[in-house]
């Protein structure tokens, strides 16, 4: 069995070099995958006020401790390991050796898992901590957590968290965009840097801002000038984004009595099916203020006990009734529940049959936040003017990176982290 590990870890890093790690399930009866901090981001970035986890990161000198729960869709357990690789700032594994980034071993046994009950879907909820209890990290920078299956070789799941120093202080701030182009419509983060015990460089440095959990919405921001000692990257085109609407939710914490959007719920073969309230096009109407999650998820139920192994799963069916299909491109439905992505797994499909774009998917019960965005042919970035509108008064969340590689490094580092509500 060890010697299927090694020759695992082998094939996943070499299979992994060069390509962009992403939140994914690499298999189809995984589901639920959560990475977060234990007992909280040790550096205030796991959570907003609202309680929504985006990607975790850990502070370098506080030997924190990640939490990774999922769901297999089998009635046995299987033998799995977890495997750390670190990356560069594009999120692609570099060419650091393990002893390079961690102290211990960068490898684990899952060994921690119970089974579902009193559910009509059967499932194994696994549960572990990353890393080892007396490793620690001694690299900053981004991470890819693997979970791989120990008798085949095969890679479960990838996630992604990150390693700050913590060593410059950001300021951040959001307002409207500086050109004085749709002043409504939009949304600027402006950014400073500025550290008392590490030599910056703009030549070396690296700032990176993104919108909610969107990868799409990445961008590498323009230097500007200075501030007194601080590094400025401010009133640029790539500082400016879509305001973006409110989020659209839906309810499947109670099935006996569907809640919130949620038409009704049915079993159909031994499997649950909900019917989502169908969605319309929000572009043309006036912004509404309403607290819910930005995208995010929360597994609940009403009338059990532990959510956790007593949350069934449910076939959740999504429409947006139009007339013809969209010539600008493609429509996705994107949030936690398709782990941020623009691809198949979150692509709708257009019904002529129904006059209606669909969507189908497997989630467990509880809470939905999501928005259907507009991805044009040739782009990577979705769009959320066409059928959410934007709005600047919207609450969005911003994370800004802070990356160095100055000739000094061997790979990229995170030199720091922080978030910024609007």
């Amino acid at each position: 069995m060890k010697r299927l590990l090694i020759i695992g870890l082998l094939l996943l890093s070499c299979s992994t070099m060069g390509q962009r790690v992403v939140d994914s399930a690499w298999r189809s009866d995984v589901h639920t995958v959560e990475l977060y901090a234990e007992g909280g981001s040790t550096v205030g970035m796991g959570a907003t006020s609202l309680g929504e986890r985006f990607m975790p990161v850990l502070d370098m000198g506080n030997r924190g401790l990640l939490v990774l729960e999922f769901d297999v869709l089998r009635s046995e357990p299987e033998h799995l390991h977890w495997v750390l690789r670190h990356c560069n700032a594009e999120w692609q594994a570099d060419d650091l050796e393990p002893q390079e980034f961690m102290t211990g071993f960068e490898y684990g046994t899952i060994d921690n898992y119970d089974f579902s009950f009193t559910t009509l879907t059967d499932y194994v909820h696994y549960r572990a901590t990353v890393p080892d209890r007396y490793a620690e990290f001694t690299h900053s920078g981004n991470y890819a957590l693997y979970v791989v299956v120990d008798d085949e070789g095969d890679t479960l799941l990838s996630r992604r968290f990150a390693v700050s120093e913590q060593a410059v202080h950001i300021d951040a701030t959001v307002g409207r965009p500086y050109d004085g182009m749709e002043l409504m419509r939009r949304q600027e983060v402006d950014v400073c840097v500025d550290s008392r015990t590490t030599a910056l460089t703009t030549q070396y440095l690296r700032v990176v801002a993104q919108q909610n959990g969107r990868l799409d919405t990445r961008r590498q921001l323009e230097f500007a000038g200075y501030d007194g000692g601080a590094l400025c990257f401010r009133h640029r085109a790539a500082n400016v984004f879509e305001g973006g609407n409110t989020f659209r939710f839906f309810d499947l914490s109670n099935l006996r009595s569907p809640m919130y959007n949620v038409l009704r719920v049915e079993e159909y073969g031994g499997e649950q099916m909900a019917m989502v309230r169908p969605c319309d096009d929000r572009s043309r109407n006036p912004y509404v203020a309403e607290t819910v999650l930005r995208g995010g998820m929360k597994v609940n139920i009403w009338d059990r006990q532990n959510p956790r192994l007593e949350a069934d799963y449910v076939w959740v069916n999504l429409s947006l009734p139009v007339a013809q299909p969209l010539l600008e491109g493609e429509v996705h439905v994107v949030g936690a529940l398709t782990d941020w992505r623009l691809d198949e797994g979150s692509r709708m499909d257009y019904d002529p049959r129904r006059r209606a774009y669909t969507k189908r998917l497997l989630l467990k019960q509880g809470y939905y936040a999501y928005q259907l965005l507009v991805r044009p042919m040739r782009s990577h970035e979705g769009e959320t003017g066409r059928l959410e509108g934007n709005h600047q008064e919207t609450s969005n969340v911003y994370t800004v990176y802070v990356y160095q590689h100055s000739p000094a490094d061997r790979a990229d580092r995170l030199l720091g982290m922080t978030m910024v509500e609007r």
